[in-house]
């Protein structure tokens, strides 16, 4: 009884099973590979978004644009703050929104993205600010539930309260 497998040759003499599954493997890598980092200047946004980065502020490697300055108390660090939010990435798809009941987080703490830390400090109780939050301050290479790897944010957030 003979038991050995048997294996075609391509012309080059490479075992052809070898060679397809090798193949298929380095396509899979780069099929879920996440695109490249795109620097915020350079992105394209959906113009359903308003963003306008010449009237933004840079800070911290993201940009900031006050749509309305509030009046209320100030955003410190360790300020507990109640923020209402929608979410977008740049094309303009919505991943997430909590406009109805609000999101409380201690700013700061780490609690949430990067992005959302350095860019609701300083704003005031009733104030609405767009954020435009580089990977690195977002989701990162890997990306999150609804959200692809190496993704540019777009947030519109309201400041509520803050004790």
């Amino acid at each position: 009884m003979n038991n050995q497998t048997n294996v075609s040759l391509s012309p080059a003499g490479e075992r052809v099973g070898e060679r397809a599954f090798l193949l298929l493997w380095l396509l899979s890598f780069v099929a879920c590979a996440p695109p490249p980092v795109v620097a915020l200047e350079d992105a394209k946004y959906a113009a359903s978004l308003g963003v306008d980065l010449g009237s933004s502020t840079k800070v911290a490697g993201m940009y900031i644009r006050d749509l309305t300055v509030g009046s209320g108390a100030e955003a410190v660090s360790g300020s507990l703050v109640t923020m209402r939010y929608t979410g977008w990435i740049s094309s303009g798809e919505q991943f997430d929104s909590n406009q109805a009941t609000g999101f409380r987080f201690r700013l700061g703490s780490g609690q949430v993205i990067q992005g959302w830390d350095v860019g609701v400090r300083g704003m005031l109780v009733g104030g609405e600010r767009q954020l435009i939050i580089p990977p690195s301050m977002g989701y990162g290479e890997e990306g999150t539930q609804g959200i692809p790897g190496n993704s540019i944010l777009v947030f519109n957030v309201t400041m509520m309260s803050t004790p």
